[in-house]
């Protein structure tokens, strides 16, 4: 399973990237709002995939189908290598289809349910983000969706990406994982949280430690 960070937190984005072992970022207009609603969005999202590479995901926010292919043709000439991410409603899915037969890729957000992300592969979507977190709020098992879709991909050979989105801590990562997602985007905290154990803390302050003894003996 990939990992994506999910910020506009340039910052946090680029440490993160500086680890090694993300293969791309998402945000959305909420994540760009919450950082500074005046930065210039164009400038932010370019340094970003700068930051990271790989894939990067540009939402829109019209809800018709025309305003939405309009924004990703806007969004395609300022930052080619966008994926352009649509939200999970009819015009939306008219949206994808469109944008597949030219090729670009898709990726369809606010998914909840195997039957919305099959509707969106249909479609033509390159990823199908389907939300766990926000399904857990409202005391109904997110994984379950994950596992459902990942059950039908197996099933049917179907070749578009299961993100595993709206993560709230480690164990949704392990989760995610083991249901057969094949990319999370994490939050950064959660995102560093999965790095560290207690155990791994210790052990290396106890190698450090003998190190040190060790070479105070042979001076």
């Amino acid at each position: 399973m990939q990992f994506y960070v999910d910020s506009a937190n340039l910052s946090d984005i680029r440490h993160a990237a500086s680890l090694g072992f993300l293969s791309g970022v998402t945000t959305n207009p909420s994540l760009l709002a919450k950082e500074d609603p005046s930065l210039d969005v164009k400038q932010i999202i370019k340094e970003i995939h700068a930051s990271v590479g790989g894939h990067c995901s540009v939402e829109v926010n019209s809800t018709d189908t025309d305003g939405m292919l309009r924004e990703a043709d806007e969004i395609l000439k300022w930052f080619p290598e966008a994926t352009i991410k649509i939200p999970m409603i009819p015009a939306g899915l008219s949206a994808v289809r469109r944008l597949a037969q030219q090729e670009i890729p898709t990726n369809v957000t606010l998914i909840f349910t195997a039957n919305q992300a099959l509707a969106a592969h249909n479609a033509g979507a390159t990823y199908v983000s389907v939300f766990v977190g926000r399904l857990d709020d409202i005391s109904t098992e997110g994984i379950q969706a994950i596992r459902d879709t990942a059950e039908i991909w197996d099933l049917h050979s179907l070749d578009s990406q299961i993100i595993a989105a709206s993560l709230r801590h480690p164990l949704h990562v392990l989760e995610c994982a083991r249901a057969g997602a094949h990319i999370a985007t994490v939050p950064y905290k959660v995102l560093m949280q999965t790095l560290n154990h207690p155990l791994t803390t210790s052990g290396v302050q106890a190698f450090v430690d003998d190190y040190k003894k060790m070479m105070a003996a042979k001076s």
